[in-house]
Formats: C-alpha cells, sequence, structure tokens
C-alpha cells in the first residue's frame, strides 16, 4: 500500500489529482492510501510534528504559507526517500526544482498526459524498492540493510564492504557470493571489485558511475558496454 500525499490550495485542483491518481494506480493494481491538503503548512506540520509517512507527495509550487519549493528542503530529515512531483503552472521553477531532486515535474496545461505517467513510474520504483533486505550474520551479531539503502559494495581484502546510506558493513565473504546471494537485477558488477544499486545511479560519465549522493565510481573499459546495457534493460522492465 503506497501511502500518498497531495497538496494545492485549491480544493478544486486537490479533487481533480486526487480522481487522476486513484483512476491510474487502480489501472495499474496498486493500492494506495491518499491524504489531501490544501494548506501547506498542514502538511508540513504532520510531517515534521506529528510524524506522518509519505512514500509519494504531489505538490503545487506557489502556494500561501509554506512555498512546495521550500517543502522539500524542510522535510528531508524526516523522509529521506520520498519521492515528490510537483505539479504547477509555473514552468519558470523547472530548473529548480530539478535542483532539489524532484522525482517529476507535470505542468498543469498538460496535466492528463503527463500526471497518470508520472505517478505510475513513482509507484513502481517505491514498490520495487520496498522490502527486500540483506542479512549480515555472526557468531556476534545479525544486521539487516534494505536493498534500497545499499550504494554499492566493494572488495576489501577477504571481505565484502557494504556501503550504504547507514554507513559501511562489512561480510567475510566474496563480491561474487554476495552478488549472488543479492539474486536481483539492480545490482551490477562495474569493475571486477565493485558492484553498484542501480537505482542509486544517476548516470553514466566518462566511465564514471555517478550516484545520487555525489559519489563516482570507475567503470572498467571492459564492462563499460555491459553496465550501459544492463542499465537501460533494468529501467525498461521496471519504468
Amino acid at each position: 500500500m503506497i501511502k500518498i500525499a497531495i497538496c494545492d490550495d485549491e480544493e478544486k485542483a486537490v479533487s481533480l489529482h486526487e480522481k487522476m491518481v486513484k483512476g491510474c494506480l487502480q489501472k495499474q493494481g496498486i493500492g494506495c492510501e491518499i491524504t489531501t491538503y490544501i494548506q501547506s503548512r498542514n502538511l508540513l506540520y504532520d510531517i515534521t510534528d506529528d510524524g506522518f509517512f509519505y512514500d509519494l507527495i504531489l505538490l503545487d509550487i506557489e502556494m500561501p504559507g509554506v512555498s512546495g519549493m521550500e517543502i522539500p528542503k524542510r522535510i528531508g530529515e524526516y523522509l529521506p526517500n520520498v519521492r515528490i512531483i510537483f505539479v504547477t503552472s509555473h514552468t519558470e521553477y523547472a530548473i529548480d526544482a530539478f535542483e532539489l531532486s524532484i522525482f517529476r515535474y507535470v505542468p498543469k496545461s498538460n496535466l492528463e498526459e503527463k500526471l497518470a505517467a508520472a505517478v505510475t513510474d513513482a509507484a513502481r520504483l517505491i514498490e520495487l524498492e520496498a522490502g527486500q533486505e540483506y542479512t549480515i550474520r555472526t557468531a556476534n551479531r545479525m544486521e539487516k540493510i534494505p536493498y534500497k539503502d545499499i550504494l554499492y559494495i566493494q572488495r576489501d581484502g577477504k571481505n565484502a564492504s557494504i556501503v550504504s546510506n547507514g554507513g559501511v558493513s562489512k561480510v567475510r565473504k566474496s563480491l561474487q557470493q554476495v552478488f549472488q546471494e543479492l539474486d536481483t537485477p539492480e545490482f551490477l558488477f562495474i569493475d571486477r571489485g565493485c558492484i553498484v544499486n542501480i537505482i542509486q545511479i544517476m548516470k553514466i560519465s566518462d566511465s564514471m558511475a555517478v550516484l545520487k549522493n555525489g559519489e563516482c565510481l570507475p567503470v572498467s573499459r571492459s564492462h563499460l558496454p555491459e553496465v550501459k546495457r544492463q542499465i537501460n534493460q533494468f529501467w525498461g522492465a521496471h519504468i
């Protein structure tokens, strides 16, 4: 069940967006729970003070009080993995929206064509990332790392170092063993000594994998064609 918030200061817009979101997700067989807001400060309060959780937020940009541009900055520490879609008439904000790592920007002038696709893509990605965990077991501890939090895994002597949003965890296994245990298409070798989570890759540029957190990892020349092919194949299958 995907939890969605819709916020726009116009009640008619909120109702329309809610109807469109429900319709497109029902067609895809994706369950959702939608909460609507006509005051952005109420959305912000629910998240920062009452601990409300959302997977996806649809926001207008120009709203009285707290603008849509402010909300992603102010909720980042509370909902670090939330997907945000801007639905707005103000196209001049598109560049700023990109810099805020907004999932998608939907102009109200092209709502029918763009909104359903944006919401469906976000929902599929949220479902893809949910639920899977890599478990490290030793005599003294057990640690579970969600797949979606794993950035990359590097060979470290006889260990594999798993670099995630939560830090670095080491497991005394080969990279190939870890790769086989992950057993999911979002992980791929970019070099003999490094596995990367495709979901964390922003782009491949100059033989480097640029991650969402800004880190750049070298892609070996021999792996480069296959890395590009697997990335295209992965997103073609899931989005």
